[in-house]
Parts: C-alpha cells; structure tokens; sequence
C-alpha cells in the first residue's frame, strides 16, 4: 500500500485525493461561515432563553424577563444575520458572479437590512437613526 502521484490526483491505498479547485474551496469556507451564522442564532436564542428562565421564575424580577429576553434574542438574531450577509458576499463576488446571482444577492441583503432595523427598532424603541438625538434629550435636564 503505497502513495501514487500524478498531475492530477493522489493516491493512497484505495482512496484517491483531487486537488480542490478555488472556487470549490471557497465554497466550502462559505458553507462553514453560514453554519456559523445558524449557529450563532441557534446558541445564542438558546443563550437568551436560558438567562431569562431563573429571572422569570424569580417573582421579583419577572417582570422584566421578557424585554430582556426579546433583547438578547434580538441581538443573537441580528449578529447570525450579519454573519449570513457576509456568506453571501463572498459566495456571490467569489463563487457565482452572473448578474442573477448577484439580484439574489441584492434581494436577500435587502430583506436581511430590513429585518436587522426591525429588531433593532424592536429592541431600543427608536429607529437608528434616532438614537443619538434620543439619548440626547434624555440627558438634557
């Protein structure tokens, strides 16, 4: 059982390698980012979940269990978002660049921006844009 080599594969044993091309590559980097992405929503909701539970049992604090609940959930949702955006960039620069995949891509940045200022008016109450002028006012007596 010995190593094979030519040009185009490797062989050992039974097995041959091919070499990976770079766009095969960088798809599989891209697959690694989006499971990170998921998985960053998955852990974090459970995250969010699991730090509101004792305060939501507890009758002195349960009232704010929830807001600080919708708010860590938000925030975990928000950053696996940003984390999806990035897969579909590299994805649609480095991998596909037709001009369909690159509407996808528009399409789906879109929507993502719009759900990412959605949570983020969901979470402080204000638009983003807002918030400077907002915590101005506040400290002004």
């Amino acid at each position: 059982m010995g190593i094979y080599k030519d040009r185009d594969r490797t062989r050992l044993g039974g097995v041959t390698f091919s070499p990976m091309t770079y766009e095969e590559t960088i798809s599989d980097v891209v697959k690694v980012v989006e499971a990170c992405g998921a998985g960053i929503m998955i852990l974090g909701g459970l995250g969010a979940f699991l730090a509101a539970a004792p305060r939501a049992l507890r009758a002195g604090t349960r009232s704010g269990s929830y807001d600080d609940l919708r708010r860590n959930l938000s925030r975990a949702i928000l950053l696996g978002l940003e984390v999806l955006i990035v897969a579909d960039i590299v994805r649609t620069i480095v991998v596909d660049t037709t001009l369909e995949s690159v509407a996808v891509l528009g399409i789906i940045v879109v929507i993502r921006i719009l759900l990412s200022f959605s949570l983020e008016v969901e979470m402080d109450g204000v638009w983003p844009w807002r918030r400077r002028r907002q915590a101005r006012e506040e400290t002004i007596p």
